[in-house]
């Protein structure tokens, strides 16, 4: 049977990633540090999954297993595993590297040459290619022949709304929309590409990674930054406003005309990509916290990321952008006073003012003229 590790046994690992490894059949392993998540897995084997769109149904996902990321017995999964897939956050792909690291090191001296593909499934740009450098700093030199050999760092693109769930009486229940999407580089596996209903194969991810990121995110977190301005508490009330639908819509289309310079994408498609985004942020059954959508808000600043990089596309092709440089704005008005870093970003506009924290987050030119109408924009929606 063909086994799998995926660290992350989080709301998006067991409704997405783990949900649709298991439903292929695949043994899974969870690795996490939350004792409670890994006491339940490993006792019950199983969970249930609410899928909510036009028709709301259950899935019970089964034949799954779990393990505390930290215990040592992990290195011997990694050295016998088929597969591995993380849905932990960018941050911390870090962390666990040291961990793959000595695992894989492990199976090359055990020497397991069965191919192995790594898939992290971040809301990063390449972030397996990220890990693959992590995890290079803490192995042996003269393991690289057989790492390069074996192991295939597979980069991936996902797209799944995993809100919070609502089901209070089962600490493993998870809530998913409908939709789902992940999509793999096939160029970079090694050995036979698994057969997992859900998994599409691309040989060019870059244009279904920017799709996602200046579509569903760039739209994702202008809702929640204009929607805590508007006092609303949950997307789907804000993107209820009309006033705000219609400024999200307006921004993605300018980002979505990136894409179709960049990319090729028909336009009339994406159009109809843009409106299906636009109903699921609407779906009645997800009740998505702005807070949730929101936070962390100096990493969604950052110039590679939902905000910056489609400007950047938008500044490159002299492409209309007055809408991507209202919600940046809007950003920069969020406040939060338990995430760390909206704390931090109000106390940097507060001492050095708003271009010249503009420049620091977003590497944007404090002098441009972007970042002039940035800040008049800023300057409009905090007073």
């Amino acid at each position: 049977m063909t086994t799998a590790i995926h660290f992350g046994a989080g709301n998006i690992g067991r409704g997405f990633i783990g949900k649709l490894l298991a439903d292929a059949g695949i043994h899974v392993t969870f690795a996490d540090v939350n004792p409670q998540l890994v006491e339940a897995l490993s006792s019950r084997h199983s969970y249930p999954v609410h899928i909510v769109g036009q028709e709301v149904r259950t899935d019970t996902v089964t034949g799954v297993d779990a393990i505390d990321s930290r215990r040592p017995e992990l290195l011997e999964l990694i050295a016998n595993t088929d597969l591995i897939t993380t849905a932990v956050g960018p941050t911390v792909l870090t962390l666990i590297a040291r961990t793959l690291a000595e695992g894989l090191q492990r199976r090359f001296e055990r020497g397991n040459t069965a191919p192995l593909n790594i898939i992290a499934c971040e809301n990063q740009v390449r972030g397996t290619t990220f890990l693959k450098g992590e995890v290079l700093k803490h192995l042996d030199a003269r393991y690289l022949p057989e790492l390069e050999q074996f192991v295939g760092f597979v980069d991936s693109a996902v797209d799944r709304i995993v809100p919070p769930s609502t089901d209070q009486s089962d600490p493993l229940a998870v809530t998913v929309e409908t939709f789902s999407e992940w999509i793999v580089d096939q160029t970079q596996f090694r050995g036979p590409v698994p057969a997992i209903p859900g998994m599409e194969l691309t040989d060019n991810l870059m244009a279904f990674v920017e799709r996602k990121l200046f579509t569903l995110n760039t739209g994702h977190i202008i809702t929640a930054y204009l929607g805590a301005l508007a006092g609303y508490r949950t997307i789907g009330e804000a993107i209820a406003d009309p006033a705000i639908r219609a400024q999200v819509k307006a921004a993605m289309q300018e980002s979505g005309a990136v894409l179709i310079r960049r990319y090729g994408f028909d336009q009339a498609q994406h159009q109809a990509y843009i409106e299906k985004i636009l109903g699921r942020f609407a779906n009645p059954h997800l009740v998505d916290e702005i807070d949730r959508v929101g936070r962390q808000p100096i990493r969604k600043l950052g110039p590679e990321d939902r905000l910056i990089k489609p400007l950047l596309g938008t500044l490159e092709y002299g492409i209309d952008n007055a809408n991507l440089l209202k919600g940046i704005a809007a950003a920069f008005c969020y406040r939060n006073e338990d995430d760390p870093q909206a704390v931090e970003l109000q106390q940097r506009l507060a001492t050095e003012g708003l271009k010249t924290a503009l420049a620091h987050y977003t590497g944007l030119d404090a002098g441009s003229v972007v970042a002039e109408q940035i800040e008049q924009r800023y300057l409009a929606l905090s007073h």
